[in-house]
């Protein structure tokens, strides 16, 4: 991400209250971003991992009808977490690897979530059984997801460690 753009991040109104909250405040906002990034990541794992084969006797519909709410709520409770975290000291992020990764990753799986709710083979599977060409459709958008909500969790780890 360029200088500046980190910069008015970090100057922001966010981020002037941020590192003016004191350190429990960050230590909170993490803890919650955290709890908002094992929800999705949890919700994600457990619908790819049907989509791509496991548990083949659990109905897709009612797994989904469970972690699809779960997952947007763990992801704007991690969406709204990460900016206060970014804000709190983004120049620091400056030249770091990770967050080009992060970004990138995250904006793969919302394509993927977007492109799986317009799929045919989404729509159907609420009533109906899937043919096995469905089925192979599923499996892969499940392997995409995976690999990018897998990869977005795994770089964000990493930005703390450059």
């Amino acid at each position: 991400m360029p200088r500046e753009l980190l910069a008015w991040i970090e100057h922001s109104t966010l981020g002037v209250l941020m590192r003016g909250s004191g350190v429990w405040a960050y230590a909170v906002v993490n803890l919650f971003h955290i709890l908002g990034v094992a929800t999705l990541f949890g919700s994600i794992l457990i619908l790819d991992l049907r989509l791509l084969g496991v548990w083949r006797n659990v109905p897709l519909a009612s797994l989904a009808r469970a972690a699809v709410p779960l997952a947007r709520v763990g992801f704007g409770l991690a969406v709204a977490t990460g900016a206060g975290l970014l804000a709190t000291n983004a120049t620091e992020y400056v030249g770091n690897p990770f967050l080009l990764i992060k970004f990138p990753a995250i904006a793969l799986g919302l394509a993927n979530v977007w492109l799986l709710g317009r799929s045919g083979a989404w729509r159907a599977h609420r009533t109906r059984a899937l043919t096995p060409g469905e089925g192979r459709q599923l499996a892969a958008l499940g392997g995409v997801s995976l690999a990018s909500w897998l990869t977005a969790v795994a770089a964000g780890r990493m930005i703390g460690y450059w």
